[in-house]
């Protein structure tokens, strides 16, 4: 039975959700088509440029992404304290950016003088926006109703462009977290479209990895891996005090457990080298070889929740979830 998406989509539970959309048609979303022998290998730029534009508008971040032939992959983190701390002007100003809004809205976005039962009615509006701007259902409809579009109109033809509802898992944990991002920025290789992690254009990991060696090149210290890619949600070092908003995580160690894992994909030795495993997965207390499955197999591995043994009881405990397939999986 389906699980209904307020039961996979709970912000009291973890802001980070792993979403998927894939293309119903024969026809890819990018790439060369070898049925028709077009070439959309340009839609992956419209893709990834509504991903990372729309974080100006909700106050949702992306952590990682990749986008393929016929799908993409999304990691987002759900900011809601951020909306709940916008003004109604900037949740306004925000809203419609995307959408018109109505006569009443476009007035008081213009700052003009409204009676009481007007502003009454305004804040009603705003505080359904301002639900919204929070919301990953919405972020993922802004996204995927505008390339439908665009590529209707390309295709010059009607009709459904998604195979569904995207597809949503539940990050639990710090280690649900980490294998989701390592196997979204991985897809590409274990596609075997490239050979190195920053060669998978149109990805998240060619972002971070782009931006760490610009920083290393202009500093000339290669310790100083440390500067974020502007338009993803940053790593903020190890959890500490006054911590900085961001992954808890530090970015060296993120990049080293990518090139780790995709190592072992290229090779065939999966769960080999456990004498070369990043101390991330010691201090998250990882066992290797079930890290590596998380992160080659996530999709089929775990269904709409991920997370260690006690996030998940938790979760189901909290929904009063007799059984959880992915149960012991971390």
């Amino acid at each position: 039975m389906t699980t209904p998406r307020r039961q996979q989509i709970s912000l009291s539970e973890t802001p980070f959700y792993h979403c998927v959309s894939r293309c119903v048609r024969r026809a890819f979303l990018c790439g060369k088509d070898r049925y028709s022998g077009r070439n959309f290998e340009h839609r992956r730029a419209w893709i990834e440029e509504r991903l990372l534009s729309l974080q100006s508008v909700f106050c949702i971040d992306v952590c990682a992404y990749a986008v393929m032939s016929n799908h993409y992959h999304v990691v987002l983190h759900v900011d809601a304290e951020k909306a709940n701390s916008l003004t109604a002007k900037q949740v306004a100003d925000r809203w419609m950016g995307l959408f018109k809004g109505s006569l009443l809205m476009q007035r008081f976005q213009r700052g003009e003088q409204l009676d009481q039962s007007e502003f009454n009615a305004v804040n009603l509006v705003i505080e359904q926006w301002r639900k919204r701007l929070a919301d990953v259902s919405w972020y993922m409809r802004c996204c995927n109703e505008w390339l439908a579009r665009e590529a209707n109109k390309e295709d010059e033809c009607t009709g459904r462009f998604w195979e569904g509802r995207f597809k949503s898992q539940a990050l639990l944990d710090d280690k649900a977290l980490l294998a989701c991002m390592a196997y979204v920025d991985l897809n590409p290789l274990r596609a075997k479209m490239v050979k190195l992690p920053e060669d998978s254009n149109y990805t998240s990991i060619k972002m971070r990895i782009s931006r760490a060696k610009e920083s290393v090149k202009n500093t000339r210290n290669p310790d100083n891996i440390q500067q974020q890619a502007v338009n993803l949600f940053p790593f903020a070092g190890y959890p500490r005090k006054n911590q900085p908003r961001g992954l808890s995580f530090r970015l060296r160690d993120y990049l080293e457990l990518v090139d780790w894992t995709g190592r072992q994909i290229r090779n065939g030795k999966r769960g080999t080298l456990h004498e070369d495993t990043p101390g991330i997965l010691v201090r998250l207390d990882i066992e290797p070889m079930k890290f590596l499955t998380a992160a080659t197999q996530f999709e089929s591995r775990f269904k709409s929740l991920a997370g260690g043994v006690s996030a998940l009881r938790q979760k189901a405990k909290n929904f009063g979830l007799c059984r959880l397939s992915s149960l012991g999986a971390f």
